[in-house]
């Protein structure tokens, strides 16, 4: 029996599966297989529409061919079919694909957003998730690094666990800067790397230097979970958008408040704490009476200025 590789493309886990599929999935393999740029646009129910199957069926035969789920199966389809294509030329296949109904388009992107915050939860064990909020809680300091629009993904990291009373601050350098932001890391720190596609020379040099120093490192990523697994200590899966219907911090952004209300759950009155000072902070900086002009003193010899 032939098996499919890994990372193989489509067509070949088709060619390799089709003959151990039921009649309906095998219908849905063959329309996967001969629709590769429309399927990575479409939904569960829309696949399952144009093969009169159910979207459980179109789920069901995803997994069949070897994927974690239809999300895996479009992002790689994607990687294939548009891989080549200049990002203006994809843009225009997504705003066709949306319609200008606006009724469609919302479904589009909902649909979309329903199917990676699904896998997302699904793809995370329940050990892993306890795993991860260990390491969070024992750090001396949270270090969270995330490049382009993975960088609000570190960000809000940064923001919930400050809020919650942890030590914690963001790496916002690349390049040569990156090397003054990674001086004060310590082995009792923790790294967060937000890392979804794309993997760049400054993300090796943090994995580098967290390893050197033998500070923990927890991966929050898709596609560079098998290729950087065995050099952090803790993987968690965030479904990135096969379409670009929606935002790539989309499923990291969830997984983050996920993690920040493991830490609260766990640390209550620290995190209460924290909350009343912040809010006593904001309530100083709000004082109507900071904003108002002193009086001018008089002159000496008691006249007043004009």
């Amino acid at each position: 029996m032939n098996t499919p590789s890994a990372d193989g493309p489509l067509r070949d886990r088709v060619t390799a599966k089709l003959a151990e599929l039921s009649p309906a999935e095998r219908r849905v393999a063959e329309y996967l297989r001969d629709h590769v740029l429309e399927i990575v646009f479409a939904t569960a129910d829309e696949i399952a529409e144009a093969t009169d199957t159910s979207d459980a069926t179109v789920i069901r035969t995803a997994k069949a061919l070897g994927y974690s789920g239809l999300p895996e199966l479009k992002r790689e389809a994607g990687r294939r079919a548009l891989g080549g294509v200049r990002p203006s030329a994809r843009l225009r296949s997504r705003i066709d694909k949306a319609g200008h109904e606006t009724s469609t388009l919302l479904d589009h992107v909902f649909a979309e957003a329903t199917e990676r915050l699904d896998e997302t939860r699904r793809l995370i064990t329940d050990e892993d998730f306890v795993a991860a909020v260990d390491l969070l809680m024992a750090a001396r300091e949270v270090v969270s690094f995330g490049l382009g629009p993975s960088e609000l993904s570190a960000q809000y990291l940064t923001l919930r666990l400050r809020r919650l009373g942890r030590q914690t601050r963001q790496i916002t350098a690349t390049g040569f800067r990156l090397a003054d932001d990674l001086l004060g890391l310590r082995g009792s720190d923790v790294v967060v790397l937000y890392v979804p596609g794309r993997l760049i020379n400054d993300v090796h040099v943090v994995l580098d230097h967290a390893r050197t120093v033998g500070a923990p490192i927890i991966l929050v990523s898709d596609a560079l979970l098998p290729v950087l697994a065995d050099r952090v200590t803790l993987t968690l899966a965030a479904v990135h958008s096969g379409s670009g219907f929606t935002g790539e911090g989309l499923s990291a952004l969830l997984l983050t408040d996920c993690l920040a209300l493991g830490i609260a759950t766990r640390e209550r009155e620290r995190a209460t704490a924290t909350s009343e000072l912040l809010n006593s902070l904001r309530a100083a900086l709000t004082q109507s009476t900071r904003n108002e002009t002193p009086a001018r003193r008089p002159r000496r010899g008691g006249q007043a200025p004009r």
